[in-house]
């Protein structure tokens, strides 16, 4: 099943606490058994890298504090407060996440520290109607939040960047493929290589690269500015490895701003003596992301986490 959003662990969390003092840890491995999570799900994690399962019990926690329906007790150890006890006997079964919106005090406790921005985000999703994206928000946690606008700013960026690409002229997609490549450490030096791929292609080969510094090895390249709806299929890659025996070379690399069709993939993947690597649209621009090519940082953001383990060392 899919791992429940954090609000949905209000009730068990409150629960627990009822019953004696919490930890985090001790609060996670219980609702792991109460839910039943399969190991795929308790080692599931965010793409910051934190636990799922342990983030949102962690965030429960915290909202159940701001509320006063929980009370730290002892280093990293909580128990329900008399508030507690009573919210629970009007909510037997379940915690809605607007309950704690009610509560006197919860909404300003966040005004503090850090979480003033989560602050406001609750007030304007009080304020919004009730649309699904204002659901999703209120259903995650401010890691989760960060983690998606993150990939949303990404997905942004990608589209930026196809874009640009195929405003350009043939003459610059070259060059950028031959910007890519250096930077992921092929040609040796970028003269040399250019000297390489700046000259016309042999059969429909568009130039060839050191796969090591010495030009021990070579690879030829194929690179293709298509439209992303121009799919390429097995017989233009059939062609290139054609190309590739002509010229006496074993390796080849066929780039394009569009994709291949399942038959081009299944073709190279026939454990031929010629090696094929397929390069997409999608593939070039991670790489061109990750090795920063046409693209900057714009912003840089450090997010501090309590380190608990400073504080344990004087227990």
């Amino acid at each position: 099943m899919a791992i429940p959003a954090f609000h949905h662990f209000f009730h068990p969390v409150l629960v627990l606490a009822t019953k004696g003092p919490i930890e985090r840890r001790t609060a996670t491995e219980k609702i792991i058994k109460q839910y039943k999570f399969t190991p795929e799900e308790i080692n599931h994690r965010l793409p910051s890298g934190s636990q799922t399962i342990r983030n949102r019990v962690g965030w429960a926690m915290t909202f159940l504090t701001k509320a006063g329906l929980i009370g730290k007790v002892a280093p990293k150890t909580y128990q329900a407060t008399p508030a507690g006890h009573e919210f629970l006997k009007s909510h037997p079964t379940e915690i809605a996440r607007g309950e704690l919106n009610k509560i006197p005090g919860f909404n300003k406790a966040w005004e503090n520290g850090r979480a003033r921005r989560k602050a406001r985000i609750i007030k304007t999703e009080n304020e919004k109607s009730a649309s699904e994206e204002t659901i999703s928000l209120s259903n995650s946690t401010p890691d989760e939040i960060i983690d998606r606008e993150v990939e949303t700013l990404r997905g942004i960026l990608c589209d930026r960047l196809l874009k640009a690409i195929l405003d350009q002229t043939p003459e610059f997609f070259e060059k950028l493929v031959l910007d890519v490549l250096i930077a992921m450490g092929y040609g040796g030096s970028k003269e040399a290589a250019a000297a390489h791929l700046g000259k016309s292609g042999d059969e429909g080969i568009d130039g060839r690269i050191n796969q090591d510094a010495l030009g021990l090895d070579q690879i030829m390249v194929q690179a293709k500015r298509y439209q992303p709806d121009n799919i390429i299929g097995r017989p233009a890659v059939q062609a290139f490895i054609g190309s590739l025996a002509g010229q006496g070379v074993s390796k080849g690399i066929f780039i394009t701003t569009s994709s291949f069709a399942d038959t081009a993939k299944e073709f190279v993947l026939r454990g031929s003596s010629t090696k094929i690597v397929l390069v997409d649209g999608e593939m070039l621009i991670d790489f061109m992301i990750r090795h920063r090519i046409g693209v900057h940082v714009a912003r840089t953001c450090e997010i501090y986490e309590l380190d608990q383990n400073y504080f344990d060392e004087g227990e």
